[in-house]
């Protein structure tokens, strides 16, 4: 275990955690909500400082990340803990545990491994990295000094500070908006709508950190026309060319839901488009919202089948018909 950051005594024993809006009260020997900050003799550490629960090397589209170096392989690696408890979370066998086995690493070997398997550099992915924090800036900077790329796969559940803290060390983020409503963010979710919205809008607007979104679609709950609408409305209005995915939801952990009808992710890329430049369907075989195209001409630029991707009119990421510039990094 190693020290935590973002904490504060409130007594000889007990502490109160910083790190995300939840700030929670941590008696002595006990966790956050996260599962990972621990409180011991009225110190907070981190249970799983530099522990790892899986490494591998995925294509970047896979996070989703479809605008940051496309057709690239990332060394993926996660953790346990999370400091929400979304009922169809698909990773529920490390996020919402604590007993899940983990692996000893260094910043060093994480930095070899990526640079023998020709990775473009790693992604805090899995679970949640947020609450991993103090391992990202261990090895983030590594990262960062040896000309890697960075990545974070997160719910945006951050306080201010350390979020400013982090964003220099991050090259790009895809953030899961879980819902365009607070009700569902309170019931299904645990957490709250709005220190997301505020983290998405100064990422966007006060750093350097490129941002994708993802919205999983969950039948009944947030496919309404009028959520999607709404949505897609926000965010235009910081960009329109903030690439976002629409993910189709499938039964896991304690939600029982049939899966979400192709036709419903259709619709909801459709209403999308009016708003938006860049618009993708996941976790589906669906074709028809997979490549990207320039948002002047309409010349294809980057064409997808599953993980396969062909770069096919970006030069200098701009479109190669009409030097209309392409959101991202390239």
């Amino acid at each position: 275990m190693d020290e935590a950051l973002y904490w504060k005594k409130i007594n000889k024993e007990d502490i109160r955690c910083e790190l995300c809006p939840f700030e929670c009260l941590i008696l002595n020997i006990r966790t956050g909500q996260c599962k990972v900050r621990i409180n011991i003799d009225g110190k907070l550490f981190s249970k799983n400082f530099l522990m790892i629960s899986g490494l591998g090397f995925d294509p970047v589209e896979k996070k989703p990340l479809y605008h940051f170096f496309p057709g690239s392989i990332i060394l993926s690696i996660g953790t346990i803990g999370c400091n929400f408890h979304c009922q169809f979370c698909q990773n529920a066998d490390i996020s919402q545990t604590d007993e899940f086995p983990l692996e000893k690493i260094t910043a060093e070997e994480l930095l070899e491994e990526s640079k023998r398997n020709k990775s473009i550099g790693i992604a805090f992915t899995y679970s949640e990295p947020s609450v991993w924090i103090e391992t990202v800036f261990a090895v983030a900077p590594l990262f960062k000094n040896a000309g890697f790329n960075t990545a974070m796969i997160t719910n945006g559940y951050i306080n201010p500070k350390p979020l400013a803290d982090i964003a220099p060390l991050i090259d790009a983020m895809n953030i899961d908006v879980k819902s365009f409503r607070n009700e569902y963010y309170r019931n299904i979710c645990g957490g709250r709508l709005d220190p997301v919205l505020k983290n998405i809008e100064y990422l966007v607007t006060k750093t350097k950190v490129f941002v994708e979104l993802t919205m999983l679609i969950v039948p009944g709950l947030n496919d309404s026309e009028k959520e999607i609408e709404d949505f897609c409305k926000w965010v235009s209005n910081l960009r329109k060319d903030i690439p976002v995915h629409f993910s189709r939801y499938f039964p896991r952990y304690k939600m029982k839901i049939p899966s979400t009808p192709e036709e419903t992710l259709i619709k909801a890329a459709r209403i999308a488009e009016q708003y938006l430049y860049h618009v993708y369907t996941g976790n589906t075989s669906l074709t028809d919202y997979s490549h990207t195209f320039c948002s002047s001409c309409k010349n294809l630029l980057i064409k997808r089948h599953s993980y396969n991707t062909e770069i096919i009119g970006i030069k200098d990421g701009k479109c190669i018909k009409c030097g209309t510039p392409l959101s991202g990094r390239f």
